[in-house]
């Protein structure tokens, strides 16, 4: 009987402090995402107050928040819509994964942590939060902006990469032979696939299942397929992310909408659950030490991922705010990087990889959180109508605004 009133008192608690930082962040106008992180660094392992009894249910609650974020995102969006992304974006898909997995390589063999550590490090500063950009972009009001798209093919991109990289990691922090290695690979793969081809072929015959006028039955319909899915394509090493995310685009018509609407709620309690779960898990103490070499990598890589965003955004025709846009809202890193660090780390790679990860992330979520309002400031939106002036001037010569006034009209613009 103590501990159950111990949990439900703690998670009371904590779930009260977090509304209140919710409403407090939307009075103050920013994300309340930096707040949730420093109440579970508070209440974490070395915190001020450790919680006892309620760690566990914020584990389960972190899961669910990453499963949910990514099926919300995915029901924004149609198969069509999403396979036509990912076509203009396979180019820009490259770049990002270059221009952001090197600089981690480099970084942990300066350090001297050796082949297998730089392999690791390389995934962590390369793939994107999903869960915390997710947040970020609905939080913004920027879901239908027309840069979100883009944005949206990119870490699909990259989760999707998630299903070669975390087999081949794992074989070989493990020491996995050829074959075992092999092995797992293939398995990924197809189950990837086979979800992927279920989502976009037969995405009716999944929306028929559900009643979109039944919110009861739809709720509960749609959390335990997406939570199905999720779990056996976790099963498989392939992400539990794009199981869900695949679970939303497979949905579609008056049921997707209905979804939406009725796992709303759902979405924002679990979300910030999450958030503080990722603080608990990080012990204060071994920040300090790797915190120089974490914050060098993270000011490289923030700066990285700027710029290959900016370049995929301008290929994809978004005008220069919508560029910016994209670039600073996929800087954050979250769960994906933890979870490469703990497989790397487990395995016995290298024992600091951890707190340097968890440092890089925490500094990536904070700082990405507040870049991403960057471009919704006035002074932001002036330099960038600046910038864009000065670039037609150059093309057309003085006066090339009232000779090109179809530029006003360009798609990601203001």
């Amino acid at each position: 009987m103590y501990g159950t009133t111990l949990l439900l008192s703690e998670v009371g608690a904590l779930l009260l402090a977090l509304g209140l930082l919710s409403r407090l962040a939307d009075r103050w106008g920013f994300s309340p995402i930096p707040l949730y992180l420093v109440i579970g660094l508070l209440i974490g392992d070395g915190g001020l107050v450790p919680i006892e009894a309620s760690e566990e249910f914020f584990a389960i609650g972190s899961e669910i928040g990453v499963i949910l974020l990514l099926l919300m995102l995915g029901l924004e969006y149609t198969a069509t819509e999403l396979i036509d992304s990912l076509k203009r974006s396979r180019r820009a898909g490259l770049v990002d994964a270059l221009m952001n997995a090197l600089p981690g390589a480099a970084m942990a063999l300066v350090l001297g942590w050796g082949p297998l550590a730089a392999i690791a490090l390389a995934g962590i500063t390369w793939i994107s939060s999903s869960g915390v950009i997710a947040k970020v972009l609905r939080d913004l009001g920027r879901l239908s902006n027309r840069e979100t798209p883009t944005i949206l093919s990119i870490l699909v991109i990259e989760d999707l990469a998630m299903a070669f990289y975390l087999p081949v990691l794992s074989a070989l922090v493990i020491g996995a032979g050829l074959i075992a290695g092999a092995t797992a690979l293939v398995i990924a793969v197809l189950v990837a696939l086979f979800i992927l081809y279920l989502a976009l072929r037969h995405g009716r015959i999944v929306s028929a299942l559900f009643s979109p006028h039944h919110a009861e039955s739809l709720v509960l319909g749609v959390l335990g397929l997406t939570m199905l899915v999720a779990g056996v394509a976790q099963q498989v090493n392939v992400s539990a992310a794009v199981g869900a995310f695949l679970v939303g685009i497979a949905l579609s018509g008056q049921v997707a909408r209905s979804a939406e609407t009725v796992l709303s709620p759902l979405r924002d309690l679990f979300a910030a659950v999450f958030f503080v779960f990722f603080g608990i898990t990080t012990d204060p103490a071994d920040i300090p030490p790797v915190l120089v070499p974490a914050a060098v990598l993270a000011v490289v890589t923030m700066a990285t991922k700027v710029a290959s965003g900016y370049l995929a955004a301008r290929s994809a025709g978004i005008a220069v705010p919508g560029r910016w846009r994209t670039g600073l809202t996929l800087t954050p890193r979250g769960e994906f990087s933890i979870v490469i660090a703990g497989l790397a780390v487990a395995a016995g790679v290298e024992p600091q990889l951890a707190p340097l990860a968890t440092a890089y992330v925490l500094i990536t979520i904070v700082g990405g959180s507040a870049l991403a309002r960057l471009p919704d400031t006035a002074w932001f939106r002036e330099r960038t109508r600046s910038a864009a002036r000065r670039a037609r001037e150059r093309a057309n010569g003085p006066g090339g605004d009232a000779v090109r006034p179809d530029r006003l009209n360009t798609p990601g613009g203001i």
